[in-house]
């Protein structure tokens, strides 16, 4: 760790003046509720991290800020990608004058970017020692991707896929079209890394992004600085959404603010006190369960409108839902017993008490695991799991799931005990679920016992198969209903795909609407995996968040996209409010 924070010194001391355009006088002061994992974008898979990647390093597109419906533009390219004919050949050309930051591996100097850096950081996804948890935005789709992996991985192999054409030029091919790749190549997780850097020291993020980090201490507290070396770069979006934004902004050159102090608080009623005690400039989102704290109904509370304080209710595109691991020996498998102990379980949830209690009511019920406002939505869809606790019993009764000593616990069907294990986050959200669950499935007679954590080894337990049961969210990495669906495609399992669900019949219907744009042929489709899904039950749907989100009267140009992780390069602060 002492060389860790030697090397950082060092590399950080390589950049110190201040970006054009940026003021180095304003900090811009935030709060991460779930501490930071790995700064890598191949590697990284959680909100928090995510949000700081897309400060530091550059994907070859972004979202337009403002514009809604959401569009894409070029980021590290000149204009948008063009298309072949036969919709399966993507050519990008990129922008000159982007550069890297000065970075040892690079002599002390900034290094430009060029093609093969887009090539080398695509190709980093299948390198089976990173465990990637994007390679199936790209496994399968990329022509001759196999060969990477055709005995010892090689990054160096050459595949028609994914290839320098020159040193602007990256060509990209892909087996059959894909109607969402545009999306992806606006992702985080195709953010553009150095090979020497990553060879050098992996653990220190060297991007070519809008801020560069400064400071870090782990899981504690960040410092981002404006980007000495960021090119020239004029906000020319959309008026979209928000036209007084728009006329703020437009003609500047982002990003504003000079520093971003960010400290890491998982604590829930801590962040939200940080706001109310002027020490946070915006919070999103504020926790349901303190929505008290900051609303009086839906209203944001009197005293807060007179400090000036600004409220939003946002509909994310986002699912929360319970995942069971099907390859779990009490809880997984396709056996008739199997299937009815989820199923009982999901009978036992009460969506309408979950929204009620635990998210004052700042929720939707979920029925399929697509959202309102993505493509593919259909809200004529309905779950085959309402509420039902006496079915839920008579079902277990039926498959053997019996109190067989009277002790008020079931057994299992051969008569051996039944106790199951569900992870959680420690945290006065997690506490609370924790206390839902337990109830619920007490009502069924099933008992359960928690382990909680942090979010960092939830996620890598579940990578490693090692959680029976898990609460979790989605938020939409792109506005298509095929990025919740993979969820549940077989060859997923183990990175987005944590139930490791596989079903062949499932995965016939995924594969097949891939293949369809957004149309009501490929919503029955989304129907019958709906089916599927409520069927074998490796999913508890629950709801749809609704985000609070609060922000101080001095901050400025602040708007949520429901995409992108943060705006940090458009914020403003009002120094003489």
């Amino acid at each position: 760790m002492k060389l860790l924070r030697l090397a950082l010194a060092a590399v950080l001391a390589m950049s110190l003046a201040p970006c054009v355009g940026a003021d180095m006088a304003k900090t811009l002061h935030v709060v991460l509720q779930e501490g930071e994992t790995v700064l890598d974008p191949a590697q990284a898979s959680d909100s928090s991290t995510l949000g700081l990647i897309e400060n530091i390093f550059d994907a070859p597109l972004r979202y337009d800020y403002l514009a809604r419906p959401l569009k894409l533009q070029a980021n590290l390219t000149t204009a948008l990608p063009t298309l072949s004919a036969d919709r399966r050949t993507y050519t990008l050309t990129l922008r000159s004058g982007v550069r890297f930051t000065p970075d040892a591996a690079f002599g002390g100097k900034p290094r430009e970017l060029v093609a093969e850096d887009l090539v080398y950081s695509i190709k980093r996804h299948y390198d089976p020692a990173l465990k990637s948890p994007w390679l199936f935005l790209l496994h399968g789709k990329l022509v001759g991707d196999a060969q990477l992996n055709a005995g010892k991985f090689d990054i160096d192999r050459p595949i028609a896929g994914v290839r320098a054409l020159d040193r602007r030029t990256v060509q990209i091919v892909l087996n059959q079209p894909d109607n969402n790749f545009l999306y992806i190549l606006a992702m985080p997780a195709l953010s553009v890394v150095a090979r020497e850097a990553i060879e050098a020291h992996p653990a220190l993020p060297v991007g070519t992004g809008p801020y560069v980090l400064r400071q870090w201490q782990r899981n504690s507290r960040l410092l981002l600085e404006a980007n000495p070396d960021f090119r020239p770069t004029v906000f020319d979006g959309s008026t979209g959404a928000d036209p007084a934004i728009a006329a703020a902004l437009r003609g500047r050159s982002l990003p504003l603010i000079g520093r971003i102090d960010i400290r890491v608080i998982e604590e829930q009623q801590a962040c939200v006190l940080g706001f109310l005690n002027r020490d946070i400039d915006y919070l999103e989102p504020v926790p349901a369960p303190l929505a008290n704290l900051v609303l009086d109904g839906e209203r944001l509370k009197p005293a807060l409108a007179q400090r000036g304080i600004k409220m939003d209710l946002f509909p994310m595109m986002m699912m929360e839902y319970l995942w069971m691991n099907m390859e779990d020996p009490v809880i997984g498998g396709t056996t008739l017993p199997h299937i009815a102990l989820r199923r009982a379980i999901g009978l036992a949830y009460s969506r309408a008490d979950d929204i009620r209690v635990l998210s004052q009511g700042l929720a939707l019920p979920a029925y399929s695991p697509l959202p309102p406002n993505v493509f593919g939505y259909d809200p004529a869809l309905r779950s085959g799991a309402e509420f039902n606790p006496a079915l839920a019993r008579a079902l277990l009764d039926r498959f053997g799931y019996v109190d067989r000593d009277g002790d008020g616990w079931r057994e299992q069907p051969d008569g051996s005990a039944l106790t199951l294990t569900m992870h959680s986050l420690a945290s006065t959200t997690g506490r609370l679920r924790d206390e839902f669950w337990g109830r619920s499935l007490r009502e069924i007679g099933i008992r359960v016992v928690f382990s909680s954590g942090k979010l960092t080894d939830l996620l890598k337990a579940a990578r490693l198969g090692q959680v029976q049961m898990l609460e979790a969210e989605w938020i939409a990495d792109y506005p298509d209903g095929e990025n919740f669906w993979q969820l549940l495609y077989g060859p997923n399992s183990g990175t987005a795909n944590r139930a490791r669900f596989r079903l062949p019949a499932f995965d016939a219907l995924y594969e097949e609407a891939q293949r369809l744009p957004d149309s009501p042929q490929r919503n029955a489709l989304y129907a019958q995996m709906n089916q599927l899904l409520q069927g074998y039950a490796p999913w508890v749907l629950r709801t749809h968040r609704i985000s609070i989100n609060v922000q101080q009267p001095w901050l400025r140009n602040y708007k949520r996209h429901p995409v992108m992780t943060t705006a940090w390069r458009y914020l403003d602060l009002d120094t003489g409010h």
